[in-house]
């Protein structure tokens, strides 16, 4: 049986295309592709299109409003600090600079993963 992820944002569609593009280098497809992802995350370097900061720049600057909804729904409460750590600029607390854009950028992509698998059914 093959998963099938069902993308409900933009943000989503760029997440399944990346992971359907890169299932068949694993014996266990998608699962396999997640499991590498949750492991390593996009700090790891997997993600092609997330490793230049010009690039995931780019990437956080066209998915923000996804991302900032992302990020305020999981924060609840918590501030950017105690999800980051101290990657996290807090000089920098609107995101304004490129070091908590990149941070922003690789956890939508993250998050969205794990949204998509939640809803698929995949353990990674």
């Amino acid at each position: 049986m093959t998963t099938k992820l069902q993308p409900q944002t933009a943000l989503e569609r760029n997440v399944t295309r990346w992971a359907n593009a890169h299932a068949a280098d694993y014996d266990n497809g998608l699962e396999g592709v997640f499991k590498d992802l949750f492991y390593g995350g996009c700090r790891s370097g997997m993600v092609g299109h997330l490793i230049y900061h010009k690039d995931t720049l780019s990437f956080y600057r066209k998915h923000r409003k996804e991302i900032d909804d992302l990020f305020y729904q999981l924060c609840d409460g918590l501030s950017p600090k105690e999800i980051f750590g101290d990657k996290w600029d807090e000089t920098d607390p609107f995101a304004k600079e490129t070091q908590n854009q990149n941070l922003l950028a690789w956890f939508g992509f993250e998050e969205s993963a794990r949204r998509l698998c939640d809803r698929a059914g995949i353990e990674a």
